[in-house]
């Protein structure tokens, strides 16, 4: 794998914080981090139903999670429930839209206008997020209408983020264009990669990356299915290994 920016080493490793779209308050661990969405969905869902207050016991069972975890993941927010009474699920939701930058729409920009950014740009919004430019990569997709806005030309980025600038970006190119792709749009300001390629991406400190890979997922599950149909389980097979 080669370094970013061509220098002889690979980056840092840095901390990470709670998001790098509004500044935290705090820092919390990546690990933490990854869950507060699950926590905030689940949570929202348990309103909807009509749950005032939850134990970190339910919460931990519905997550597969410790009630210990769910009490130190919380913790890192301040004093939000008492012993023996549980936590009040609209405070806690307060807390993590506040945390979570979902307090406000999140404008960003879509890359690569074929078939998957088109899928990917139709289902964004539903979550707090707005496809406000699309650009093509290829010639053919200039035109394509991605989300609620027609792609335009790649060219056209510099240009663009300087009138208006963009920190998020969706990545949905090929895997051979993705590193290009996503040092330009770097150098032009964006500060947050959802990856869609079927590749990893670098990219310099101070600019998150998260991959979404269908396909590793699947072969994640069929290393379970394979364990199953060949008579053994994953741990059994682990526990049989040197």
């Amino acid at each position: 794998m080669r370094p970013y920016g061509g220098s002889e080493a690979a980056p840092e490793p840095r901390p990470r914080k709670v998001s790098v779209l509004p500044p935290p308050s705090s820092e919390i661990p990546a690990a933490v981090v990854d869950r507060l969405p699950a926590y905030y969905r689940y949570l929202s869902q348990m309103e909807e139903a009509g749950e005032k207050t939850m134990s970190s016991q339910e919460i931990g069972e519905a997550l597969d999670m410790t009630p210990a975890q769910v009490r130190r993941d919380f913790s890192y927010f301040g004093r939000l429930g008492k012993q023996g009474s549980g936590y009040r699920v609209r405070r806690l939701l307060d807390e993590l839209h506040e945390v979570l930058g979902l307090d406000r729409r999140w404008r960003m920009m879509l890359v690569g206008a074929g078939m998957l950014g088109r899928v990917v740009a139709s289902n964004v919004h539903l979550g707090g997020f707005d496809v406000v430019r699309a650009y093509a990569v290829q010639e053919r997709n200039v035109g394509n209408l991605v989300g609620h806005v027609k792609a335009v030309d790649w060219s056209s980025l510099e240009e663009d983020q300087a009138k208006d600038p963009l920190r998020i970006a969706i990545l949905a190119t090929s895997g051979n264009r993705a590193q290009a792709v996503t040092d330009r749009i770097v150098e032009a300001g964006v500060r947050a990669v959802l990856n869609y390629a079927a590749t990893t991406v670098l990219t310099p400190p101070g600019v998150e990356v998260r991959d979404v890979n269908p396909v590793l997922a699947l072969q994640t599950m069929t290393y379970y299915l394979a364990s199953d149909e060949n008579g053994a389980s994953p741990e059994a097979n682990g526990a049989n290994g040197a």
